[in-house]
């Protein structure tokens, strides 16, 4: 989608039909990376086509592994399990897992890797992650503490375990957890400290793993014990994203409509799937929600906090500041747009003034979605209640869901 803009009408009638979500973000990145580290030829189905994976495959082609794409959910990829030095760095736009993940994998290939992304990624910390590998004898600079990272890499770690500071993502656990499989030995992490971003994603990094052959598991709150198997090139399935799901299960509630999303919400194993619970209690969801392990739902419930019957305070979302933008400043700004003083940030928390009496009114606001497909999707919930909201940049979706525009329309939601 070029549009500079687009204007949601919001529609007459409640929301009904069926929409396939597209496949999960998170786990198409951790298949894809996994498959590109295992010898052989890997199916991988239900996959998710969008920026950021196909960021992803695009960096494994540059690796030296064949990606192909049958068709609009699948990849078959073949790999001798080497990634090889690119030519040029590997530009990863904005893409969180891609970055993170081939940051650690490529530490245990041989020769010398830059690991780069957009203006936006290049603001986004990974000095954790960098840390972590130098204490393993890596060759790692990241001079402004985000990318571009420059790895020159011998083909090991020089010590079989790692202290790990995850509190501003979980993803720098499971980029050392998926690289780690690939060492000579077995092989420990264990936590600095107790706060870990999302801790529900490292189970997904652990099943993923264990699709691929690898062995690793959990031995405390804080500590996980790889085995050093390698991985084996296998056929993958792909379940639908959760966090895509939110916004259909919101505009489901917000116009008491039935969308069928074609999977159960209890059959969900991605962390995001727990809001579902908060957005059917609509319009009296919790007071206080805490969304430390459901950070990609909260842009959703936030907006259908606005027309709650009560205010709503969002606790536990301090690594939303870093995301792809300052996810809290970005919610905080475009529900003020809606109606000044409707949200307001107190540290890191959000609070949303809930305001149900502006269902049906006529509320002018231009939403500066900071090129983030997440407040791009969450805020066009908003148009389907009041009159007037115009999400600048929508094209941004394409990061993760790129069909959202035409999902809506299959629905009834027209735009302008």
């Amino acid at each position: 989608m070029s549009l500079d803009k687009l204007t949601v009408i919001p529609p007459a009638h409640p929301l009904e039909g069926r929409v396939s979500p597209p496949g999960s973000k998170s786990i198409t990145n951790r298949a894809l990376l996994l498959a590109g580290l295992a010898k052989g030829e890997s199916r991988l189905t239900g996959a998710l086509k969008s920026d950021d994976t196909l960021y992803m495959a695009a960096a494994l082609r540059a690796m030296g592994v064949t990606v192909e794409e049958p068709d609009a959910t699948s990849f078959l990829v073949r790999s001798s399990g080497t990634l090889t030095p690119p030519s040029e760095p590997l530009f990863l736009g904005n893409a969180g897992t891609a970055t993170r993940f081939l940051t650690a994998a490529v530490s245990l290939a041989k020769g010398r890797f830059v690991v780069d992304g957009d203006a936006h990624m290049r603001k986004r910390p990974i000095l954790p992650l960098v840390e972590a590998l130098r204490s393993l004898g890596v060759a790692i600079e990241a001079p402004t503490g985000c990318p571009p990272v420059t790895i020159d890499a011998t083909g090991a770690f020089s010590k079989n375990r790692v202290v790990i500071d995850a509190g501003l993502s979980s993803q720098y656990v499971s980029a050392i957890l998926m690289a780690s499989a690939l060492s000579t030995a077995p092989f420990e992490i264990e936590l600095a400290g107790a706060e870990i971003g999302a801790r529900g994603y490292i189970d997904l990094t652990l099943a993923a793993m264990r699709a691929f052959g690898g062995k690793a598991e959990q031995v405390s709150p804080a500590v996980w014990r790889v085995e050093p198997t390698g991985y084996t090139a296998t056929d993958f399935h792909i379940e639908p994203d959760a966090s895509a799901a939110t916004y259909l299960w919101g505009a489901e509630v917000l116009t008491g409509g039935k969308i069928d999303i074609g999977t159960p919400a209890a059959d969900f194993t991605q962390p995001d799937a727990e809001a579902y619970k908060v957005i059917a209690s609509f319009p009296n969801m919790p007071a206080v929600i805490d969304g430390s392990q459901m950070q990609d739902a909260v842009p959703t419930i936030a907006v259908l906090a606005a027309f709650n019957n009560h205010p709503v305070r969002f606790v536990g979302i301090a690594n939303l500041r870093v995301k792809e933008c300052d996810r809290i400043r970005a919610l905080s700004l475009g529900l003020n747009g809606i109606r000044p003083g409707l949200a307001v940030e107190e540290g890191d928390d959000l609070v949303v003034h809930a305001d149900p009496a502006l269902i049906g009114q006529h509320c002018p606001a231009e939403i500066d979605t900071f090129a983030d497909h997440r407040i791009a999707m969450s805020f066009a919930l908003a148009g389907l209640k009041v009159s007037g909201i115009t999400i600048l940049d929508p094209g941004c979706v394409a990061k993760t869901y790129p069909s959202y525009w035409d999902a809506l329309a299959s629905l009834g939601v027209t735009t302008a």
